[in-house]
Order: structure tokens, then C-alpha cells, then sequence
């Protein structure tokens, strides 16, 4: 018999944990710009860096989970991230910063392919999904309330993200050994739908890297085309999160009647709308709506698509490696943000970055459209979690 726990929550709590960092990437970047004198190209290459090294433990650990077994690689990630975000906050010398970056960043991408792996192998991934976006999107919408009320400084959100990384770690002992605990087979088994599977791992690269680069900007657009003071940009971000849960919950209530064609298409198209609509935003009203708008269907097209990477393998490997590609176009989101709101203005990167996500809409509403899921190996009951579940995550 499995030594699989059957509890679900503990992965939730992982991935809040391993997400959260891309989540306040606006505020870490606005945070080290103010904080450190640092421009605002120089202040979003450290965000990329912390996201990349975050990708690089996903593309490394993604065939590697059930070897070293999930419990011993989740407290090397939440580790990694309490020593190293907990560094970064502790610090004003600019190496030592960046350092704790990467570090964090490595732990951040450690937990979240522990949490994508187990996500993939359980009966329902789409739903564990949405429970994973609604705590993570819950934890930073309260952060961005709160973080802007605690004073300046860069290390407030460094120090938030380590501290959510040690108040996770108690949920690890829910979380099984090495071994093949959800497989029938070896766990050397070559990895399946390797087309299907590139197509989709590319596309959510250039997806999130198109998002993330507004996303990477957003705080400056509040701040200096929209003339909004940091505490009003907080409460829009905290908002904008906090409708993202609705957005979350219909897509969990939805499940697959929709199939996932539809959600990931049309969810895409109107994420570019609001993609040029914020890039765009010259006061409150503008800047508010596109904001909100776009962070309640980002999760949503999100959760089909990891849900889609599970099908594709239900070892796991294709919703780490999908997930890990989708962690470096976040990564380079900030400088391609950067470089293109120096070169063309918020407004003109916005136009690029819709135009973009408009091409993308096609090939992943192709592949969604012809992959039917994949059932898991070991299917596993999924209890419906309470609140109580997620208070280590928040």
C-alpha cells in the first residue's frame, strides 16, 4: 500500500509557499528600487534573477521528486527560501542582496516542484490547483494591505516571503518519503507526449513572460504614468488579488464542463485587453480596472493550463517542467518590461505584449482542445479542504 498521505493540504501550503515570490514580484522590484537607489532596469534584472534561479530548480528536480521524495525536498526548499529571502531583508549591501535573492529564488522553485508533482499525481489536479491559486493569491493580496503600512525599505518583502516559507514548514511532515510511491512502474519511465508537451511548456513561457512583463512594471505604472501613491498601488494590487479568488473559485466550480479550450482561449484574448488597458492607465478608474480585470482571468487561464501539463504525464514531470518554463518567462518578465517601457513607453510595451498574448491564444487553445486528461496511476481521494487547512500558508 502507498505510504502517501491522502491529506491534500500540505501541498497547498507548499505551493503557496513556492509561488508567493512571483506573486510580490511588483513590490520586491519597486521595493529594491526605492529601497537600494537602484534604477528601475538594474531593480527588475534582480527580479529575473531571483525567478530564474527559481526555474532552474524546476527543470532540475523535475524527473527527480519521487527519488528524493517530496517531504525531504520541500524542507530543502522552504529552507533555501527562509535562509535566503531572510538574508536578502537583512542586508543593504547589493551582492549580499542578490545573492539571497538567488538562493530564495532556488528554494522558491524547489517547493513548487514538489507541489506540481504531487498536484499532477492526484485524481483531480485542476481542482488541487485552484485550491493551491486561491491560498497564494489570498496570502499576497493580504501582504500587499499590509507590507506599504510597515514602513519603507527593501526587506519587508523579502522578510514576508521567508516568513511564509517557516510558518509552511510544519506541513511537510504530511508529505511522503522517497520511493515510487505513486507509481505501478520504474522511475525511469521515458517521458510521454514530448510534443504535445514542448508546445505546451513554449507557449507558457512566452505566456507568462508577455504577463509578467506588465506585471513586473505595474507598480511604476500606478506610481508615475497613473500619479497614485504606493499605499493606493497596494490597495489596487491587494484588490486585483483578492477578486483573483472569485475568478479562481468559478474555475473550480466549472471543473471541466467547459472543457479547456475555452477557459485558456478566451481567457487569453481578454487578458490582452487588459494587458493594453493597464500599460495604458493615466488614472485610478483605468489602472484599477485593468489591473482587477486581468487578475481575475490570469489564475483561471492558469489552473487549466498546469491542469493541462498534468495530463500530459501523471508522474508529474510535464506539470514541473510546464511550470518551470512558465517560472523563466516570469523571470525575464521585469527586464523585457524594462527595456521595452524604456524604449516604447508603458504604452507601446502594452500594445507588443497583447499583440503577443493574441498569438499565443491559438496554439494553446489547439493543444487544449486535443488532449483528453490523462488519468493518474494511483488515483487519490481529494478531501474538500477548510479553513483551517490553509492557516500555515497565510
Amino acid at each position: 500500500m502507498s505510504a502517501r498521505p491522502r491529506a491534500a493540504w500540505p501541498l497547498v501550503a507548499v505551493f503557496t509557499a513556492g509561488y508567493l515570490a512571483a506573486y510580490l514580484l511588483p513590490t520586491v522590484v519597486g521595493r529594491l528600487s526605492s529601497g537600494l537607489g537602484l534604477a528601475p532596469t538594474q531593480a527588475g534584472l534582480i527580479g529575473s534573477t531571483l525567478l530564474l534561479s527559481s526555474a532552474a530548480a524546476g527543470f532540475t528536480l523535475a524527473a527527480r521528486v519521487e527519488r528524493y521524495g517530496e517531504r525531504r525536498l520541500a524542507r530543502l526548499g522552504l529552507l533555501l527560501a527562509l535562509a535566503g529571502y531572510g538574508s536578502a531583508a537583512l542586508t543593504t549591501l547589493l551582492p549580499l542582496v542578490v545573492a539571497g535573492a538567488v538562493v530564495g529564488g532556488f528554494g522558491s522553485g524547489t517547493a513548487t516542484a514538489v507541489a506540481a508533482s504531487g498536484m499532477a499525481a492526484r485524481r483531480d489536479p485542476h481542482r488541487l490547483t485552484t485550491f493551491g491559486l486561491l491560498s497564494v493569491s489570498a496570502t499576497a493580496g493580504a501582504l500587499y494591505l499590509t507590507i506599504p503600512r510597515l514602513g519603507g525599505g527593501h526587506g519587508l518583502p523579502f522578510a514576508a516571503i521567508a516568513l511564509v516559507a517557516g510558518l509552511v514548514w510544519p506541513a511537510t511532515t504530511r508529505l511522503p518519503g522517497p520511493g515510487p510511491s505513486r507509481a505501478t512502474g520504474p522511475l525511469s519511465t521515458p517521458l510521454p507526449h514530448r510534443r504535445a508537451g514542448s508546445v505546451l511548456a513554449g507557449g507558457m513561457l512566452c505566456w507568462s513572460l508577455a504577463q509578467n512583463a506588465l506585471w513586473g512594471v505595474s507598480g511604476r505604472i500606478g506610481l508615475t504614468q497613473a500619479g497614485l501613491t504606493e499605499v493606493t498601488v497596494g490597495a489596487v494590487f491587494a484588490v486585483a488579488l483578492l477578486a483573483g479568488l472569485l475568478g479562481v473559485t468559478a474555475a473550480g466550480a466549472l471543473g471541466a464542463r467547459l472543457g479547456r479550450a475555452v477557459p485558456i482561449g478566451l481567457g487569453t484574448v481578454v487578458i490582452a485587453g487588459c494587458v493594453v488597458l493597464s500599460s495604458s492607465a493615466r488614472g485610478l478608474a483605468s489602472f484599477a480596472t485593468g489591473e482587477i480585470l486581468w487578475n481575475v482571468c490570469y489564475p483561471v487561464v492558469l489552473s487549466y493550463l498546469i491542469a493541462l501539463a498534468a495530463s500530459l504525464d501523471p508522474r508529474g514531470r510535464w506539470a514541473v517542467l510546464a511550470g518551470s518554463a512558465s517560472s523563466l518567462g516570469v523571470a525575464c518578465g521585469p527586464l523585457t518590461g524594462s527595456v521595452l517601457s524604456s524604449g516604447a513607453g508603458y504604452g507601446g510595451m502594452g500594445v507588443v505584449l497583447g499583440a503577443a498574448l493574441l498569438l499565443l491564444a491559438a496554439p494553446l487553445t489547439t493543444l487544449a482542445s486535443r488532449r483528453p486528461p490523462v488519468p493518474p496511476l494511483t488515483p487519490q481521494p481529494l478531501p474538500t479542504p477548510t479553513g483551517g487547512e490553509f492557516s500555515l500558508s497565510v
